[in-house]
């Protein structure tokens, strides 16, 4: 099955590059090569990861299906924001973090959404669970509000900026355990007490878009694992290279930890959530969106946050460049727009594409704050 699949799709062949960028990696070659064949490498591991998923979600359904998605995704920008992390690059891992929620929100939505609905004039998913996901995107942005006012607050009151800092740091660990709480009760409401209210529309409707597994269980479980093991040492490549790539093309390391990182580190929900809304099952596509940014924002920043104090290199939450929290406060009123009527279109989706194209555009002429990495 799997060669068949590696001769009937094109994008398949780039997975020559996996070897490549393993070959660049370690003869330590030109980081811009690197990069390139990193890149490329990760392209058909993640459409391999979706179809895993698509596998999957046929036996479990779009709710774990898409929860499923979101998780093996998300571990590609845990560890790329792992190694940043322990590198001291405070800010460029809050960056990914805020890039990643607006990454999902806007640039995997917006192509879902988009593409989705050149297909098929007016899309449906079930509102009812998109909105209660929706609800969560509140809670994020309110995590990432309050600790930048709590540290401008206790600067105005004329703190030390050492007190300041400790404050923060503490702060962060506490809001951190706190969104893990939230997020573990939120797959118990999805997963087991409200399990029917959040039951995707193709369930309800007898799965009018299912089809038969094409590949066995232990064969699905086995290429989302793999694929996501390869994708993981390609991330990895791939922030060692950064650098060197950035400085070879003029790019500030703001920009990098905003637009490139997520979009690199989420490739795996950029190319799932676009399948499955080009074969008309906006309710997976969606959940992949939703789910991921709320995954990013209640589990993955906070677990770096708990991962960095184990670490002895505590991070706070605060996001000090003003443009990221209006950028935030921006995207999830627009998802939420999105999601509160049950239907989509194509202009829907350009519309949230072109929001994304101005912010990148913003953040690629905004300089880097002076001594921005390694910061607290």
């Amino acid at each position: 099955m799997v060669d068949w699949m590696l001769m009937k799709n094109p994008l398949n062949w780039l997975l020559i590059f996996i070897p490549v960028a393993f070959y660049l990696e370690f003869s330590h070659a030109s980081d811009t090569w690197t990069f390139i064949c990193s890149a490329l490498a990760i392209l058909p591991l993640a459409g391999l990861m979706g179809h895993a998923t698509e596998e999957l979600a046929i036996r479990t359904g779009s709710t774990i299906g898409g929860l499923l998605n979101a998780t093996f995704g998300n571990a590609t920008e845990l560890i790329i924001a792992f190694f940043a992390l322990n590198a001291g690059k405070f800010d460029v891992v809050k960056a990914s973090i805020t890039g990643s929620i607006i990454g999902n929100l806007l640039l995997v939505l917006g192509l879902s959404v988009f593409l989705g609905g050149l297909r098929y004039q007016t899309q449906t998913f079930n509102s009812q669970g998109a909105r209660a996901t929706a609800s969560l995107l509140v809670i994020s942005v309110i995590a990432f509000l309050v600790p930048a006012l709590f540290d401008y607050t206790e600067r105005s009151f004329g703190i030390t900026p050492e007190r300041v800092r400790i404050d923060d740091t503490h702060l962060a660990l506490g809001v951190s355990i706190i969104l893990i709480g939230l997020y573990i009760a939120n797959i118990i409401f999805s997963l087991f007490t409200h399990k029917d209210i959040l039951s995707t529309i193709d369930e309800e409707q007898g799965g009018e878009h299912a089809h038969e597994a094409q590949w066995g269980l232990p064969l699905a479980i086995g290429i989302l694992l793999g694929a996501t093991v390869l994708v993981g040492f390609m991330s990895e490549f791939l922030v060692g290279s950064l650098e060197g790539f950035t400085a070879t093309f003029g790019l500030s390391e703001f920009f990098v930890g905003l637009i490139i990182i997520p979009i690199v580190g989420n490739a795996a929900e950029h190319a799932a959530a676009v399948f499955f809304a080009m074969k008309n099952k906006m309710d997976l596509a969606i959940t992949i969106a939703l789910g991921s940014t709320v995954q990013i924002a209640l589990l993955v920043a906070p677990i770096l946050v708990v991962i960095s104090f184990l670490i002895n290199k505590p991070m706070n939450l605060v996001l000090n460049n003003p443009l990221e929290l209006v950028t935030l406060v921006g995207a999830v009123l627009i998802a939420n727009s999105v999601a509160k009527d049950g239907e989509t279109n194509w202009l829907e989706g350009l519309m949230l594409l072109g929001v994304y194209a101005i912010l990148a555009v913003a953040f690629f002429f905004l300089p880097s704050p002076a001594g921005a990495i390694g910061g607290h």
